[in-house]
């Protein structure tokens, strides 16, 4: 049986494809440049269910499912983890389905998911209490971004490669800012959940994360697709 599991971020929309419980393929597609692009794929896959998060528009989740058997996770949605964030409704289902996901991998106390790529995202989920909660601020673009924005003579970059502490330039001073700014926010943040909570596990996803090596130490590792299994974990609990 073919399940396909449909992510709509802020930057991408990712589709996965799961037989037999496994993830054999992922497409990527931007968002929403690509809205139609990413209707006609599901269509072409023919899948048996489709299971949709958006923290964008609802019209494609809504045209999908005119078309489709299948389910958009919400606040609503059953789901296998007790969530004790206390304003649900506001939650991004991207961040829920991190930690759904988080959950059925961990095998300590804690698990963090850590999401980089429009905004940077920690969550946190306990083994007894489920989810609790965690963090959001910019990512890499979103601090390009703001620099330009909010300045009379800072330029627009996009430069996300690792660059030294020391800045030469105005360029290369923005991109150490940004880049090594973000790298001990992360690794400071990460510090701060190991001081704060014992028997901890980390989950690294996100687009950008690949321009962050962080997964050094034993108790971090790198998931690409975690968003989308915690999508699958999902639709499991409610088939």
């Amino acid at each position: 049986m073919q399940t396909l599991v449909v992510d709509a971020g802020n930057t991408n929309v990712k589709l996965g494809r799961f037989e037999n419980g496994q993830l054999i393929d992922v497409m990527r597609y931007s968002s929403p440049n690509e809205f139609e692009a990413v209707k006609n794929q599901i269509k072409a896959t023919h899948p048996k269910f489709v299971v949709i998060s958006s923290v964008v528009s609802s019209h494609l989740a809504e045209e999908i499912l005119q078309t489709h058997e299948g389910m958009v996770v919400s606040p609503s949605t059953p789901i296998p983890i007790a969530n004790t964030y206390e304003t649900p409704n506001t939650l991004g289902m991207d961040r829920l389905c991190n930690a759904v996901a988080v959950a059925s991998r961990m095998d300590t106390e804690f698990g963090v998911s850590i999401d980089i790529g429009t905004c940077i995202k920690f969550d946190i989920v306990s083994k007894t209490e489920g989810y609790l909660g965690g963090s959001i601020a910019p990512g890499i673009d979103l601090r390009y971004k703001s620099l330009n924005d909010y300045t009379e003579n800072l330029p627009l970059l996009s430069n996300k490669s690792t660059t030294s502490i020391v800045g030469k330039d105005t360029k290369t001073s923005m991109q150490s800012g940004v880049m090594n700014g973000m790298r001990a926010e992360i690794e400071g943040l990460v510090s701060y959940y190991e001081s704060q909570f014992q028997s901890l596990t980390f989950f690294v996803t996100g687009g950008d994360a690949n321009f962050f090596d962080i997964q050094g130490k034993n108790n971090i590792f790198a998931v690409e697709n975690l968003t989308l299994e915690g999508l699958f974990e999902i639709y499991k609990h409610n088939a």
